[in-house]
């Protein structure tokens, strides 16, 4: 399969690396589609591949008591899902689920192993990245902990914006509540508050966003931390 460039260069991570170690990367993936709702990992469960989103949204979660989730991360274009990989642990502690449909480009664990062996840009980059993540899972979990529902939900539809690449995306409060994790109704009266001063729209699971500032303005300081780690380490 060959690949266009412009496809290529969607990948925040893949469009980094030096042209050489690029072409080579990408001659082993494969351009899959992200449907809603698919499990890309599972947790304790082997990782069978990497994915490089191009488009769309996947969550990470984190299994409680073997009954309940939450969500610590999100992974759009600029990322990628698989990391345990890059690590050398073919078994992945959380699950992944698409939550926004769109592409990936998928290499298999094997060929990423080799070709992770070979290329110091790869490895180097990978390292940076997997930094990112562990930063940005610490500035999760203190915002869990300490910041309040509504601060929580801007944060997460900010982060959500930025990797939809659009203003408009499926959620549903069930599953806001697991991002959250807190009880729906909690959810219900923090999306209310957002809906009542104009932030954003929300009708039969379709959320809008209307004001991007006075959405960053009511989120906890959480949000702009992510960027700006990611930033620095990653440019």
């Amino acid at each position: 399969m060959i690949l266009s460039p412009r496809l290529i260069a969607s990948n925040a991570l893949i469009a980094a690396l030096p042209r050489k170690d690029r072409l080579r990367l990408v001659a082993g993936c494969e351009d899959v589609a992200l449907t809603r709702q698919e499990t890309i990992l599972e947790p304790d469960k082997r990782v069978q591949h990497v994915h490089f989103p191009t488009s769309g949204f996947i969550s990470l979660l984190a299994p409680v008591d073997g009954i309940t989730r939450l969500e610590v991360g999100l992974v759009g274009d600029e990322g990628m899902v698989g990391t345990p990989l890059a690590l050398g642990i073919d078994l992945s502690p959380l699950g992944a689920i698409v939550q926004g449909p769109g592409r990936a480009l998928r290499i298999a664990a094997a060929p990423f192993r080799r070709e992770l062996a070979r290329s110091t840009a790869l490895r180097t980059l990978l390292d940076k990245y997997l930094f990112v993540r562990m930063a940005q899972l610490a500035q999760s979990a203190g915002c869990t902990r300490f910041h309040l529902v509504e601060a929580r939900l801007a944060r997460w539809l900010l982060m959500t914006h930025d990797r939809a690449h659009s203003p408009t995306f499926c959620i549903t409060h069930e599953f806001l509540a697991v991002v959250l994790g807190v009880r729906r109704a909690g959810v219900t009266q923090a999306a209310r508050s957002l809906l009542g001063r104009g932030l954003i729209h929300y009708r039969r699971g379709e959320l809008q966003v209307l004001d991007r500032g006075g959405l960053e303005a009511a989120s906890c300081a959480c949000f702009r931390a992510d960027l700006a780690v990611y930033r620095r380490v990653l440019g």
